[in-house]
């Protein structure tokens, strides 16, 4: 099968969060089976290329958006062994800047962001038609790219390269929708007349172009099960819950997947001991070096709660905030790694101050501390507020780590709460968005911490999972399959 692959980023050439994991590790996973996979990016100034050498298309063309010709040009990379390719979209007036969305110098959006991925989207069409490379499949990710099935229904459709090209949108966040004034839909190069109230793009008198992909792909997924669901309610749904219902028989939620080379503590290069689920030796010698590095005191029978996340309110930094003195009022220890709002920088920082033995608040990203963290500490903590998927509970899971998180999005897909009435579960989880409720699993938690039979056996719960990309791709071929197939 031909697959292509649409994306804003993609790792290990560009990433702001988890988009770019997704996209670097599935379409790895569907090359790996033998599927046809090109991923196509932006070409930003700060590509990481590494050890990459990209070649450059023998082809220049130009993209016209709102009477404006702009020069296009596109390089490739290709995986050795691997029919999996990579390419490069290149405007350096639109892409060489120092952030992918946010202007640094104004902490905004850049006011151009339509332009830009109008400019890409339309590229990616012309490129793989220039190369005769007709895909059975087009996979596209969030707003950047979710204009092209409508460009494929609305502009292309009487095109014979792209008959019978089918489309599936992925939603990794409904809130980040690509919205922008109804003046400049023009840009977009479709007729007027395709913007009316409550039409396809029209979105509270914007143009939305998250909206229009949703209307027009002819599947549409989420990143977990969960979250398909609670993006059809009205709490949720960030105001495109209507739209989502009216295609709620095409949308599907998939769990992402976990690439186990890097994250498993069997395999696990950057921390100090390997461990397996036969001999969790490794555990408890991993948290010593842990809290050797911290500075913190070991503790026998004290729990080390860890938490690496962006400090922010949909992460349920606020709850935590609320009961922070009742949570060290409990005989634990909290590592905290990374950053976010300054009103939590201040929390951590004070908290750090006031438990000098029990806090460590490391303010920063660090790759290598973020797996000593997932080795090390005994417990995970995600209290958010939403969740479409989430990575980290899933790591812990594998390291024994084991998750306080609340039943929302992938979260609740993937954390079982433990039932002490009959020992099944591989973490603890709270319902209610309360700090209440959160307080009182952390103590649950904390207290069956202490039969260490129990815990035992609910580290090794969580470890014996399989969230690989293999499966993920697995599913992803049912339902392209089934796609192409009608």
């Amino acid at each position: 099968m031909k697959i292509l692959v649409v994306a804003s980023e993609a790792v290990p050439f560009a990433k702001t969060g988890g988009l770019g994991d997704v996209v670097g590790a599935l379409p790895r996973a569907l090359a790996r089976v033998g599927h046809h996979v090109k991923v196509f990016i932006p070409r930003y100034k700060t590509l990481s290329l590494g050890y990459y050498q990209t070649r450059l298309l023998d082809w220049n063309s130009a993209v016209e958006i709102d009477s404006r010709k702009l020069p296009l040009s596109i390089e490739c990379v290709r995986e050795r062994k691997s029919p999996l390719e990579h390419y490069f979209v290149r405007n350096d007036s639109l892409f060489s800047r120092s952030q992918f969305y946010v202007d640094d110098r104004t902490g905004a959006d850049y006011p151009d962001n339509d332009d830009r991925f109008i400019f890409f989207t339309r590229a990616v069409l012309n490129t793989v038609k220039h190369l005769d490379w007709r895909p059975d499949v087009i996979h596209v990710h969030d707003w950047q790219a979710a204009l092209i099935p409508a460009y494929l229904r609305l502009m292309l459709q009487d095109e014979p390269f792209f008959t019978g090209v089918k489309t599936v949108l992925t939603i990794h966040n409904l809130a980040f929708q690509g919205t922008f004034e109804a003046d400049r839909f023009k840009s977009i190069g479709l007729p007027e007349s395709h913007f009316y109230p409550t039409g396809p793009f029209e979105f509270y008198g914007k143009s939305n172009f998250l909206k229009a992909g949703i209307i027009y792909a002819d599947k549409i997924t989420t990143v977990s099960r969960r979250y398909a669901e609670e993006i059809q309610s009205s709490e949720m749904g960030c105001g495109l819950d209507g739209v989502l219902r009216q295609r709620s028989d095409d949308l599907i939620g998939i769990v992402n997947g976990v690439d186990y080379s890097v994250w498993s503590p069997s395999r696990d290069k950057k921390i100090p001991y390997t461990y397996y689920p036969a001999n969790l030796s490794g555990k408890r010698m991993n948290k010593v070096e842990l809290l050797n590095r911290l500075g913190l005191p070991v503790r026998d029978g004290t729990p080390l709660i860890g938490i690496i996340s962006r400090l922010s309110d949909q992460k349920g930094f606020d709850l935590i905030a609320e009961i922070a003195a009742a949570i060290f009022s409990m005989d634990v220890q909290m590592v905290v790694l990374g950053s976010g709002d300054a009103k939590y920088h201040e929390l951590f920082e004070s908290l750090e101050k006031q438990y000098p033995d029990r806090v460590k608040a490391c303010l920063k990203f660090d790759d290598d501390l973020a797996h000593w963290i997932e080795a090390g500490a005994d417990m995970f903590l995600m209290p958010s507020r939403f969740e479409p998927c989430g990575l980290n509970q899933m790591y812990s899971l594998k390291y024994g780590t084991v998750p306080i998180v609340r039943e929302v999005g992938g979260l609740a897909d993937t954390v079982q709460n433990y039932d002490a009435s009959t020992s099944e579960g591989n973490g603890f989880v709270f319902k209610d968005y309360s700090s209440g409720q959160l307080l009182a699993t952390i103590k649950r938690a904390t207290e069956t911490y202490r039969r260490k039979r129990v815990w035992t056996k609910i580290m090794k719960a969580g470890m014996q999972l399989d969230y690989s990309w293999d499966n993920v791709a697995g599913k992803y071929i049912e339902l392209f399959t089934k796609l192409t197939s009608n």
